[in-house]
């Protein structure tokens, strides 16, 4: 065994004995994953929720949190049973001409995440400060250039960033929820799953389908392949509990973020006359006018940090895809060009930024059945997980969700092609 093997080892066991405050060491990779839950695709579908069907949809949310834990603790257990992530293990296990495809669906995948990611910081730059959609954009990609040139330093400098901005996006959102008169007899009723028509069930499938983001489920894999090497049964199961923890927590803080739009949205959008609560700008000129400007904001703000970090993770992404998938890397500033410069193309064309953000779910939702239906299928079999293989029961839950979010999403491009 080397000598970095025997630091490992030893550092993992130090861990494990020291309790609490060797989880804290090991938490992480889920806080990165949790950013593609609160992007600014979330913030415009979360806010159109409640602004028309008032608390109705909240269990949507709650289901659609339980899929993400399940299906990013998968993610996680695979990067820590193989050493490998999702997209090294498919070139070890598809034919060459296979992998190459799905390569080049999990690249355009990332272009699609770059180009919502980046909208959003442009947009909530214009809300900010006024600045040019275009000028927004080359910021928001110059900053998530410099998230990633902390990657230089280790895991931990680029989770602690990331981790930042989602405490600015949680404060954001929070501090506003704090402010308004939320009806709790209607809150509950939201709990209980029901329908108010088509339309309602459209939004809710909207809201499902969505959710789950096919880039963080390469890169979660990617986080927690390297970050410690178990050398024994007992060191695995507690990377596996501690993973657990990470994720629950992660999701948990994502989920917090997502109800408190929905819920902001309710108490101060539904029943009014407020225009364009389905865009970005609508609800921050709504939040000016139903609450004051400091709550404006607040929310743009949040969109900000929600910009900036996402865009970071998802250039984190592509550079997993593109190593995984073709054993390849290139230069980070060719990278973050790759995915970039498609945002600024459609931002230099006046395309309307809301619509942008549509159209890029779109191609997001092709991507998903090609990244959940590999990884349900590595973490099924024995052979490639060992111990850590799935339970059955877990396979078949796994199954059921994979099978339900490829339908919702096939539902959601029909009715965005329809029109």
């Amino acid at each position: 065994m080397t000598t970095a093997g025997k630091r490992t080892e030893r550092s993992v066991e130090e861990l494990r004995r020291s309790g609490w405050r060797g989880r804290l060491v090991v938490l992480g990779p889920a806080f990165v994953a949790a950013v593609a839950y609160v992007d600014p695709g979330n913030f415009a579908t979360n806010f159109a929720a409640g602004a028309q069907y008032g608390y109705l949809l909240l269990w949507v949310i709650i289901v659609a949190n339980l899929m993400a834990m399940l299906i990013q603790s998968l993610s996680a257990k695979l990067g820590l049973a193989t050493g490998k992530n999702l997209p090294e293990t498919c070139r070890e296990r598809m034919p060459r001409t296979g992998n190459f495809l799905m390569w080049v669906q999990a690249e355009l995948v990332a272009i699609a995440t770059d180009l919502a990611e980046v909208v959003g910081g442009a947009i909530a730059l214009n809300l900010l400060f006024g600045i040019p959609l275009f000028t927004g954009g080359l910021i928001t990609g110059v900053i998530a250039f410099a998230l990633l040139a902390l990657q230089g330093r280790g895991h931990r400098p680029f989770e602690r960033a990331i981790v930042a901005l989602l405490a600015v996006i949680l404060v954001g959102l929070v501090s506003t929820l704090f402010r308004v008169d939320v009806d709790p007899a209607a809150a509950l009723a939201g709990l209980v799953p029901q329908f108010e028509g088509t339309d309602s069930l459209l939004l809710a499938t909207g809201i499902l389908g969505a959710t789950v983001m096919p880039h963080v489920i390469y890169l979660h894999s990617a986080l927690t392949q390297h970050r410690m090497t178990a050398q024994s049964p007992a060191d695995r199961r507690f990377l596996l509990r501690t993973g657990r923890l990470d994720i629950v927590l992660g999701m948990g803080v994502a989920g917090l973020v997502n109800l408190s739009m929905l819920v902001i949205a309710a108490a101060l959008f539904a029943g009014t006359a407020v225009p364009d609560t389905d865009t970005l700008s609508g609800i921050y000129a709504g939040l000016t006018v139903q609450l004051d400007q400091v709550a404006a904001i607040a929310f743009a703000v949040a969109l900000l940090a929600s910009g900036f970090a996402s865009s970071g993770v998802g250039t984190y992404a592509g550079q997993v895809i593109m190593a995984g998938f073709l054993r390849r890397r290139i230069p980070l500033l060719a990278r973050r060009l790759l995915t970039l410069i498609p945002a600024l193309v459609v931002l230099g064309l006046g395309v309307d930024p809301t619509q942008a953000l549509v159209l890029s779910q779109v191609v997001l939702s092709f991507g998903i059945p090609f990244a959940l239906a590999p990884l349900v299928w590595f973490t099924a079999q024995r052979a490639i997980m060992g111990t850590l293989v799935n339970h059955r029961v877990t396979t078949v839950v796994a199954a059921v969700v994979t099978a339900l979010v490829v339908a919702l999403n096939a539902v959601l491009i029909v009715q965005t092609l329809a029109g």
